[in-house]
């Protein structure tokens, strides 16, 4: 049994978002490869041990400040060196430029991976402080894996590394997720109509949904949006301002509304036009659920996800009238959408199930130790 430390700023039942998921699949899948995980993050619930989340287990350090999406906690330094001491691999999720300091604080000698979620792209000037300790700390690192060659490519940080960076894709599995009953599926297509295209994320400023309202004003096409976040506001006037009848924002849902939606949904659009979308889980869930998709070219996994003129259509980013015309594509041709369904559910199975990343990461384990 090889016994992994899973070290991230928050988990669940947290925040659901999609660096949880990922270490969720790990750990829940990883049972069946012989590795026995455990995750530590931060909290504002304060610290506790051994919580249960699905067959794993979680461990909370009381979160004391925030600054700049970083958390940061005193707690945790001897949280992670117990933890860590009992552990074979330290399996770090960046960025987080906190857990770089524990790394080194805590002197813990052990096989260490990093899975490389993003650059950092919105901070700046923080970024100019925090590189010395980032490159010490990625050099220092025995692997690095990013989820898609198409990041590799276009990251000047895993380039400066491209000796030690390996690429395993993020992977979902559809027995997680629970299956709509047919109550739940009745009420969204009598409340929604029978075509609508969707959209599941944040509401935060890289996913370009300012553009997705632009494209769909003075249409008839039907785009339903799924969560919160800090834009919420300004998108619901935004709407308003432009007369916008056919947008629902529904926000948070639960999973069994998600599930009902992506499996109703004629097709998936997904306008992320800056880089800070470095992979695409709801991408990856709409190929799950067999969906044909939209996305913007901005040089990341999104457009490993979803192949142009294969899986979906891909446009140029931040830009409303190429929006407009592949939303106007997709809906105006059904099959067309249909059979390009089928083939993002076919590259799904290929390349992002659960499975296929847990036993990559188990074989990159092993290799380490």
């Amino acid at each position: 049994m090889i016994k992994v430390l899973h070290f991230f700023k928050t988990y669940y039942p947290d925040t659901m978002g999609g660096i949880e998921q990922v270490i969720f699949q790990l750990a829940q899948g990883g049972a069946a490869h012989g590795i026995q995980s455990e995750v530590l993050y931060l909290s504002g619930r304060g610290g506790a041990r051994g919580e249960s989340v699905g067959n794993h287990l979680a461990h909370r350090s009381k979160l004391d400040l925030h600054v700049a999406s970083t958390g940061f906690s005193l707690s945790a330094v001897r949280d992670f060196a117990e933890l860590a001491k009992q552990a074979d691999i330290i399996h770090y999720h960046f960025p987080w430029p906190f857990m770089d300091l524990v790394h080194f604080a805590t002197r813990v000698y052990k096989p260490t991976v990093v899975t490389y979620h993003s650059d950092i792209v919105k901070q700046k000037v923080l970024l100019k402080l925090y590189q010395p300790l980032m490159q010490r700390f990625l050099s220092s690192v025995d692997c690095i894996v990013a989820a898609s060659p198409n990041y590799v490519a276009t990251s000047p940080v895993l380039q400066r590394y491209r000796g030690k960076v390996s690429v395993i894709p993020y992977g979902l599995d559809k027995a997680t997720y629970p299956q709509p009953s047919a109550q739940r599926l009745a009420y969204w297509q009598s409340r929604l109509g029978a075509r609508f295209f969707l959209f599941v994320g944040a509401l935060r400023y890289y996913k370009g949904l300012k553009y997705l309202l632009e494209a769909v004003a003075g249409t008839d096409m039907v785009v339903v949006i799924v969560g919160g976040g800090p834009l919420d506001a300004e998108l619901r006037a935004q709407a308003g301002h432009l007369n916008l009848s056919n947008i629902h924002f529904l926000g948070g849902l639960p999973d069994e509304d998600k599930a009902a939606l992506l499996t109703l949904c004629s097709a998936f659009v997904f306008p992320s036009h800056l880089r800070s979308e470095a992979f695409g889980i709801s991408l990856a869930e709409a190929a799950m659920y067999g969906k044909p998709m939209i996305s913007c070219e901005i040089g990341t996994g999104t457009t490993y996800i979803n192949i142009a003129g294969e899986t979906g259509l891909v446009v140029p980013p931040a830009d409303p009238a190429a929006l407009r015309h592949a939303l106007r594509v997709l809906w105006d041709q059904p099959g067309v959408a249909a059979e390009m369904g089928g083939r993002a559910a076919q590259r799904f199975e290929q390349l992002f199930s659960a499975d296929a990343m847990v036993s990559s990461y188990a074989s990159l384990y092993r290799s380490l130790l």
